[in-house]
């Protein structure tokens, strides 16, 4: 039996601003981009969730659900090395770390003979350090999987830790909501309710077959997951699948000539990031636009050696899916690590 925790920090940008200046504690504040340029929010502190505040919500929004919100510009680095002081403490406790983002980890413990091999002291040490020594707080779930343990570190936030024992995880997961489930957007909610599924327990009572004829393949990670199985390990290493540039603009831009003549920029963008990157290979190419009503499309080629030509034609297909004007234009590559590269080359030659 495994023994996963997954820490996650509370309002991660938001605590390292109220860390840095501590008269932003206390009242409502928000790390985000200015709303005269159409800017999102990244993230926000508790006290601005109170009045509906949201991440990814825009800063024009966040303002009028709370006029008196104190807005933050990012500072990145800051939050670079933050996270690097908390991947740090991690380490002591065990190798077996799959950071998923700045602010976000598994850690497989099972191992760990820390604590007296107590996941969950633990959990509470690392809490306590974090707090002591980062001066932010995060909140961990305990549990045999990872799918559990994210969903137990959300459970007492902020500053929380929540344990599912193996002899709990039954009785746990068939009362738990189908919201909860990993994969499970609000489209996917909404047909499981057509079906009068509503938790686990619903979920537990459909054959395997009927998931399946209903939602494909997700429908048999449905049933697993409706049981509490969820055999994915703490993966310490991963591999990039694409690289990515986008911009929102502060006025739409009206036709597809307005939207061609940022090509170039982005693709200067796009190129600076990946020369950074080591170890990879394109494989394809992709142009996102996202319309005035925020309906969006992505428009994706297999390409080994990409030119502005070859952008310039996906540019025009995005544009021919809404014909309205465009809030946001993104490019990217599709990517391929050495490994993966090599191993393609050698099958190619066999024919």
């Amino acid at each position: 039996m495994r023994k996963i925790l997954h820490s996650d920090c509370d309002c991660f940008y938001a605590a390292v601003e109220m860390r840095d200046n501590p008269a932003l504690r206390g009242i409502p504040m928000a790390v985000g981009g200015a709303s005269d340029r159409r800017g999102v929010i990244a993230t926000c502190n508790y006290e601005a969730r109170h009045y509906g505040v949201r991440s990814a919500m825009s800063t024009a929004r966040a303002l009028q659900l709370c006029p008196t919100l104190t807005l933050v510009s990012g500072r990145m680095e800051a939050y670079k090395a933050t996270s690097r002081q908390i991947m740090a403490i991690y380490q002591d406790y065990t190798d077996l770390i799959e950071p998923l983002s700045l602010d976000e980890a598994f850690l497989d413990v099972t191992d760990s003979e820390v604590c007296r091999g107590s996941a969950t002291l633990i959990a509470q040490e690392i809490r306590q350090r974090v707090r002591e020594e980062v001066g932010v707080t995060v909140s961990i779930g305990v549990a045999p999987s990872k799918f559990l343990a994210k969903i137990a570190s959300d459970w007492h936030k902020p500053d929380g830790l929540f344990v599912i024992l193996p002899d709990q995880v039954d009785q746990f997961v068939s009362e738990l909501k189908i919201e909860k489930l990993h994969g499970v957007g609000t489209k996917t909610a909404e047909k499981l309710h057509q079906l009068q599924i509503y938790t686990c327990a619903d979920l537990r009572r459909q054959p395997l077959e009927f998931l399946m004829r209903h939602f494909g393949r997700f429908g048999q990670r449905l049933s697993q997951l409706a049981w509490g199985v969820d055999e994915r390990p703490v993966k310490t290493s991963w591999v990039r699948k694409s690289i990515s540039t986008e911009h929102t603009y502060a006025r739409d831009l009206p036709d597809l000539e307005a939207c061609l003549s940022h090509l170039d920029e982005l693709l200067e963008d796009l190129q600076q990031r990946y020369v950074k990157l080591r170890g990879y290979h394109i494989r394809g190419i992709l142009v996102k636009m996202k319309f005035h009503d925020f309906t969006q499309t992505t428009v994706e080629s297999g390409c080994l050696q990409p030119t502005r030509e070859l952008y310039q034609t996906l540019m025009v297909q995005a544009w021919r899916r809404g014909e309205r004007p465009v809030r946001l234009l993104g490019v990217g590559y599709r990517l391929e690590s050495d490994s993966e590269h090599q191993l393609t080359v050698q099958q190619l030659s066999l024919f």
